[in-house]
């Protein structure tokens, strides 16, 4: 992927580089591409940028002396061999750039951690003198002369905010030079022929400044931040992860974040919400943020995967979840359902607690839920209806996982940092990193959870390398749920609302682990694929256009040098890993196949909002006739064709009649299309300058996603109650047009002592129309039956059907004045048409 920027739109956007053979590239005149040497130049940050890597003094070292200089009549030239000389130079150069970056990275970590430890002396003696209180003078008021003041309080935060921008710029400082190492590896081994990549990824591993994690400072960083900005009265409240969440209600929203900014996310949230530390008495270890879920499903109908996907009303989703490492021994069982909104009801998600050791037990039905609660009915810890509530849910699990056949057959395992006032659930922020889904079933011969409820040969330790692919598929990016609890038509925070907005999300509604993993993992016994797959094979990342995002107290703006990329081929369409451990992973590019999403933005003279992704504004969109939903594209055509061929080779009326089928359905394809083009030659109302009016984001271009096959792309449709009625409604109306027109029919020919011809031909013309309206109403109805059951994304208005109606109509009216005015004399006789009709 290369930086794109279009000289005339003054946008910037990310596109692939290349399409078809290497080298040929698809950017049309007007636009700069801005290749990986110039992104390094424009990202330098000041106090690093004598420690960034030597990307082209590196570049420039890989090309060797001329063996045939270039002429006139062979102006490419030739260059000498790649010798093992100059290899060892380029190794030993590389070794140096290595070996800079990694002691830059560890000596700011621990200049970063000495300064967390001293803000944190700091607050601490702020916070013991905002606790002691003054002896009482004379007149009985207290002495608070040693009390903080509001200057002490505001240094301590623009202090944390230099720390929080230290952290936020070495985690950018690292990101950027794990890149530059990753491409010229690649372009050595591609412009060489030598394979420095395995070699290199050894050398890697034994100084990988790129591992670090800063989830450690970034939870002190919250405490602090959190009593600083507070003045010492941080929100008190129970922190426990799910300690004591039964069953509740939330409005989440989800997006992804890619792996480059999941470090700034983190950064900007804990400004505004504090870290959810689950137990404060102890130091802050990676298990903590933990979090694994097991999937329930039936793996012969799937009923449970179907159901989440189709958003059916009542879907469930069944999982046993733990907080920690294998060693928990509380295990939650959770239940999700889907309500419908013209229900009247909210998704729900309930659970209770059991021990680890009697988890078999239960799912076999060998303990009943009663013995499950009967010591919490002897302690009474909780409250008898909270229990009765649990238990009730026990039995209703038991019954489903007996009667339904309910087997694991898929595990996500996931670090969750967790952002939330304690007790106050109205804002909570989740960011979900490493996310990881496996198999958890016994299918294919092998038995990888056996009798058991899980597997045990894996616990937390990501990236799970002891697993063979078929089994893993780790998602590229990190998961950003946000959860609001807010009164009806109450706005949420404004920072929440910055952030969506920002370039550093990317909103993906209604994602779940769940049924992507199943879609990923079972791609043999799985068809109907989610709406975000195509969504997989797009980087999601925008270049930065907003004023959004972590920010130094004072002016420190970024420095950049000031040398030209030269023009040589830098093919960067497929950025590769040096090994499945990085904290980075790259997206992958589109192709001529997948969506292209080109993106651009003005932020001078509009207010920042979150730019619609390319799904939700076609779906913004009118729809076409004859292109339901443009983006996806499922195997349809490819059945089509596939039941010819084999209508083909039966012969006979078999084939005729696919035959014709498949014509008519070409032709109806053809006229509809036509009809379409006549009446809104363009899908998308333009304005002024040819831009949405409402969706002013920029250059888009989109394309079909064609679905593997044999599988479908289901896109979510809402299908309320009253479509059904309307429809019905609908078709009740038109039946009873034909039967006035009809009646009109009967009229004309009936009125008078003897028919006339003016008479018949009025009656044959409204006859005609009442049964073209009444054939057509019925094709519609139950055209539109099929779709709603079927909940297909299909055009459920009409007007086309009222158009042609109202205009036949008129045309029969309009006949039948002529001929009677013919009649009566109103009309020259010399008219044709006239004498020709008396002549009759």
């Amino acid at each position: 992927m290369l930086i794109v920027q279009d000289l005339k739109t003054k946008q910037t956007y990310w596109q692939q580089s290349t399409v078809g053979p290497r080298g040929r590239y698809r950017f049309g005149p007007g636009l700069v591409i801005m290749k990986f040497g110039e992104q390094l130049r424009t990202s330098v940050i000041k106090e690093y940028q004598w420690y960034y890597i030597a990307y082209d003094e590196l570049k420039a070292q890989l090309k060797t002396d001329w063996a045939t200089p270039p002429t006139k009549a062979k102006p490419k030239g030739k260059r000498r061999e790649w010798s093992e000389d100059d290899e060892s130079k380029f190794i030993g150069r590389l070794e140096q750039e290595l070996d800079k970056v990694h002691t830059k990275q560890k000596v700011k970590a621990i200049e970063i951690g000495r300064r967390i430890g001293n803000s944190e002396k700091e607050v601490s003696d702020v916070v013991a003198r905002l606790d002691t209180r003054g002896p009482v003078g004379r007149d009985g008021a207290v002495n608070n002369d040693d009390a903080p003041t509001e200057e002490e309080f505001m240094m301590l935060e623009e202090d944390l905010s230099d720390i929080i921008a230290d952290v936020h710029d070495l985690a950018k400082f690292v990101q950027l030079n794990y890149t530059g190492f990753q491409k010229i590896i690649k372009k050595h081994d591609k412009t060489t022929g030598w394979m420095l990549k395995p070699v290199f990824a050894t050398r890697l591993k034994a100084k990988p400044f790129f591992k670090d994690n800063y989830d450690a400072d970034i939870v002190k960083l919250s405490r602090l931040y959190d009593i600083v900005r507070t003045r010492g009265n941080p929100v008190k409240g129970d922190s426990a992860a799910g300690g004591s969440q039964g069953n509740f209600i939330r409005n989440t929203t989800k997006y992804w974040v890619h792996p480059d900014n999941i470090t700034e996310v983190k950064l900007i949230i804990l400004k505004h919400l504090p870290v959810l530390v689950f137990n404060p008495n102890k130091e802050f270890e990676m298990k903590d943020s933990a979090i694994t879920s097991i999937y329930y499903d039936n793996p012969e109908k799937w009923d449970l995967y179907e159901g989440r996907l189709k958003k059916t009303e009542g879907a469930e989703a069944l999982r046993m979840r733990w907080y920690g490492g294998m060693d928990t021994e509380t295990i939650f069982v959770e239940r999700k359902t889907h309500r419908e909104d013209w229900t009247g009801e909210k998704s729900v998600k309930a659970r209770f607690a059991i021990k680890e050791k009697n988890l078999n037990a239960y799912l076999r039905g060998e303990m009943l839920p009663e013995a499950i609660f009967e010591k919490a009915r002897k302690d009474g810890k909780k409250p008898a209806k909270q229990i009765d509530e649990d238990e009730r849910l026990a039995k209703e699990i038991q019954y489903s996982v007996l009667k339904k056949g309910y087997v694991p057959v898929c595990r996500s395992f996931y670090n969750r940092t967790a952002f939330q006032l304690p007790a106050d659930a109205r804002v909570r922020i989740s960011l979900d990193t490493e996310l990881t889904m496996v198999r958890e079933d016994n299918l294919d011969g092998r038995k990888r959870a056996g009798n058991n409820w899980r597997r045990m040969d894996i616990g937390i330790d990501y990236p799970f390398s002891q697993l063979p692919a078929e089994d893993i598929e780790r998602f590229p990016y990190a998961v950003l749920e946000v959860k609001l609890q807010t009164q009806a038509g109450q706005e949420p925070p404004e920072w929440v609302r910055e952030l969506i907005a920002s370039h550093l999300v990317e909103a993906v509604p209604k994602f779940s682990k769940f049924i992507h993993g199943t879609a990923t993992l079972f791609p043999t016994r799985i068809h109907l694929l989610p709406f975000w797959m195509p969504q997989m094979d797009v980087d999601i990342r925008k270049p930065v256009t907003q004023h959004f995002g972590i920010r130094r107290p004072g002016n420190s703006n970024p420095s950049s040098t000031s040398d030209d990329d030269d023009d040589e081929e830098d093919d960067d369409s497929d950025e590769e890993e040096f090994d499945g451990d990085s904290p980075a992973t790259t997206a992958i590019g589109s192709s001529d196949e997948h969506v292209n999403r080109i993106r651009g933005r003005d932020t001078e003279n509009r207010a920042p909002r979150n730019e619609l992704d390319i799904e939700e504004q076609v779906g913004a969109q009118p729809l076409d006739l004859d292109e339901a939903y443009p983006i996806y594209d499922s195997d349809d055509e490819d059945n089509e064709s596939d039941r010819l061929e084999e209508a083909r080779q039966i012969g006979g009326w078999t084939y005729y009649s696919q035959l014709i089928k498949s014509k008519s359905k070409l032709a109806a394809y053809k006229v509809a299309s036509t009809i379409q083009s006549l009446r809104q030659p363009s899908a998308i109302p333009a304005n002024g300058n040819g831009s949405l009016p409402a969706l002013d984001t920029g250059k888009i271009t989109s394309k079909r996603f064609k679905a593997p096959k044999g599988k479908k792309i289901h896109v979510l449709v809402r299908v309320e109650p009253k479509v059904y009625f309307a429809a019905e409604r609908t078709f009740l109306s038109w039946l009873e047009n034909s039967i006035y027109i009809g009646s009109i029919a009967a009229t004309v020919l009936n009125f008078g002592a003897k028919p006339t011809p003016a008479s018949f031909f009025a009656a044959f013309a409204f006859t005609i129309v009442a049964i073209l309206s009444l054939l057509y109403s019925v094709g519609i109805y139950l055209y539109r039956s099929q779709a709603i059951r079927n909940r297909r994304a299909i055009k459920y208005h009409d007007s086309v059907g009222p158009t042609i109606l109202c205009g036949t109509l008129f045309v029969a009216v309009v006949l039948n004045m002529w001929w009677e005015a013919a009649e009566r004399g109103f009309i020259s006789m010399s008219v044709p048409g006239v004498q020709g009709l008396r002549g009759l």
